[in-house]
């Protein structure tokens, strides 16, 4: 297994944030992580990055645990961030930006570049204005962009869609799948989780902090539970609930509130 979360709890002062946590990404997957705001979706991702350090529980890639490899050197582990808000350099350029992604290993800068570029073409068209001009959806291509500057093995997406256009997130939707496609694992935290369940394989719902569905992505977006709580849409009344799968029931550990 690529990456593992077991029992993982994670406090800010006396709030914990996780309680519990256990997760699993494959290589090559696709696992998307939903919730409301609050669930501990980005405190779950900024914990495997390094940014937030477990109070009880491990963190593992490839079977090493993560807790004696400080942030930065997630990178060269194989890890890149692209974390909520984009967060580029504002005035650098967008080709001092994709470097930025590049500086633990320069050797294969060259077509690195140019595979970016291909992935985003608008970037190319801005590749010497500044990174602060972009739009805010030029931004998060110049986000996942510098992130694959790194080569990454597996790649955290916080909320890539928030705030942008349909045409942007279907462009940005599409880069993820391709970048799946050519074998980087994704773990994605994401709004739209209609748009996240359709390409990604399996998923988990967060709520407080805890774990408390997990199933195939097919399985989670008929689940009326989901329906109703994460896509918006109302279950007929006297329905029933459906029979859940054998790997939803063992993975739940308390009933979903809807909330």
């Amino acid at each position: 297994m690529l990456l593992t979360l077991s029992d993982v709890e994670v406090a800010y002062g006396a709030v914990t944030a996780l309680r519990g946590v256990s997760l699993q990404v494959a290589e090559g997957e696709i696992v998307t992580l939903l919730g409301a705001n609050g669930a501990g979706k980005t405190t779950t991702l900024r914990t495997i990055s390094g940014l937030l350090r477990p109070r009880s529980g491990e963190v593992r890639l490839d079977g090493r645990p993560l807790s004696s490899i400080p942030a930065h050197g997630l990178v060269g582990a194989g890890v890149s961030h692209v974390p909520e808000g984009r967060r580029v350099f504002p005035s650098m350029s967008v080709r001092e930006n994709l470097l930025m992604g590049a500086y633990h290993d320069r050797r294969h800068v060259r077509a690195d570049l140019e595979r970016v570029v291909a992935l985003f073409p608008r970037l190319a068209e801005r590749i010497g204005q500044a990174g602060g001009t972009l739009s805010g959806g030029e931004q998060q291509m110049l986000a996942i962009g510098r992130a694959l500057m790194s080569r990454p093995r597996l790649i955290l997406l916080d909320e890539p869609s928030m705030g942008l256009a349909p045409m942007i997130v279907q462009i940005i939707f599409q880069v993820i799948a391709e970048i799946n496609r050519e074998g980087v694992a994704v773990l994605l935290v994401e709004q739209n989780a209609a748009s996240a369940l359709r390409i990604a394989g399996r998923g988990y719902v967060l709520e407080t902090g805890r774990v408390v569905l997990a199933d195939t992505a097919a399985s989670l977006l008929a689940d009326d539970r989901v329906r109703q709580a994460y896509l918006g849409e109302d279950v007929a009344e006297g329905e029933g609930e459906p029979e859940p799968a054998t790997r939803a029931e063992r993975a739940r550990t308390r009933p979903m509130s809807g909330t």
